[in-house]
């Protein structure tokens, strides 16, 4: 498998998650601001969650660019962040449907969790099958973010027990870390005058 297939499919997967997402929205009762208001929680949970999504498909893209082979391992690495990623929706709908509860919020950080982990198991994959000196490795370095995120995500799931509004902000402040671009990989290879 080439590079440009696993990305085509990675991108689909990826879309089809949003797309799933945007369809859990439900038509208001009323029509007036109030029914509309009604969706609040809802809709925030949708952002979050959009966001999140965007970063994964953002620093994947990246990755994938950055990676010189496609081995079994890559494939399986790959397959196994997409399956994380795909519990996304699920947790945005229960999360928006029970906001500011306990277990929805450390379910939504459990699945983010997961899903920085299986990121973090696909960069190294990567490196595994590339070597230490590969342009995957140079451009991740110590990946202070990731690691970052890892634990902010560990210590947001119990803190959602004890007050959900930590737990939201820790996976807010998570997310405004990567929306700005890492800028890691399109410097080792030379792409910052072209992105």
């Amino acid at each position: 498998m080439t590079k440009t297939r696993l990305e085509a499919f990675s991108d689909a997967v990826i879309a089809i998650i949003i797309t799933i997402m945007v369809l859990e929205f439900q038509v208001p009762e009323g029509a007036d601001l109030h029914a509309l208001s009604e969706l609040t929680p809802v809709f925030l949970a949708y952002v979050l969650s959009f966001f999140y999504l965007g970063i994964y498909w953002n620093n994947h893209h990246h990755l994938l660019h950055a990676m010189q082979q496609v081995r079994g391992s890559v494939l399986w690495a790959n397959m196994h962040l997409l399956f994380w990623l795909s519990l996304i929706p699920f947790a945005t709908a229960w999360t928006g449907e029970h906001y500011l509860e306990a277990l929805p919020t450390a379910l939504y950080g459990v699945i983010m969790l997961l899903c920085a982990i299986a990121y973090w198991i696909l960069v190294n994959t990567i490196i595994a099958c590339e070597g230490p000196h590969s342009r995957v490795r140079m451009a991740v370095g110590s990946d202070a973010k990731g690691k970052l995120s890892i634990v902010a995500y560990a210590a947001a799931v119990p803190l959602a027990f004890l007050n959900p509004w930590i737990a939201d902000a820790l996976y807010l402040g998570v997310a405004l870390v990567w929306v700005v671009p890492d800028r890691r990989i399109e410097r080792t290879l030379g792409l910052e005058r072209v992105s």
